[in-house]
This record gives C-alpha cells, sequence and structure tokens, in this order.
C-alpha cells in the first residue's frame, strides 16, 4: 500500500538518525517502527505489581527530644560541638 505520511519534526529526525544507525531503507525502518507501536497499542504490557518495602523496627529514639537540637547535637558530637 502506497500512502503520504507527515511526520512531525522529532519523529522525522529519530528515524533519520535510526535509519543511518541500521544503514536500512526509510520504508522498512517505517514499516518496523509502525508494527511494533501497533503490536503495543494492541496488546500494553500489563501493570506490574506496586513496589513495597518491609518495615523494620529501629529500636527506641536515642534521644529524648528530638526538637532540643542541642540535645541531639550533644549525643552524636559530645559536648564539644559548642
Amino acid at each position: 500500500m502506497r500512502t503520504t505520511l507527515t511526520l512531525d519534526q522529532d519523529v522525522a529526525v529519530t528515524l533519520e538518525r535510526l535509519r543511518k544507525e541500521r544503514e536500512m531503507t526509510m520504508k522498512k525502518l517505517v514499516n518496523e517502527a509502525l508494527r511494533e507501536g501497533l503490536r503495543v497499542l494492541e496488546h500494553p504490557p500489563e501493570d506490574s505489581a506496586p513496589f513495597k518495602t518491609d518495615t523494620v523496627s529501629l529500636g527506641p529514639c536515642l534521644i529524648g527530644d528530638l526538637a532540643d537540637v542541642a540535645e541531639a547535637l550533644a549525643l552524636a558530637e559530645g559536648d564539644d560541638f559548642r
């Protein structure tokens, strides 16, 4: 079948780059790209299961009051931080 397509500039640039890299004719490359795109459109990939991270206990907080920055620095760096 013969038809005329008007390609967006970004598509034309990508096709031309791929055509040179793969040393293919434009006709063969466009047909290959359309087949791949149509395959994905007809059979979209199934959604994968959402990623889940298991929780772990890190134990009790070692700092009495997290709002007290001075106490946190004293515990982390010693009293020399001042």
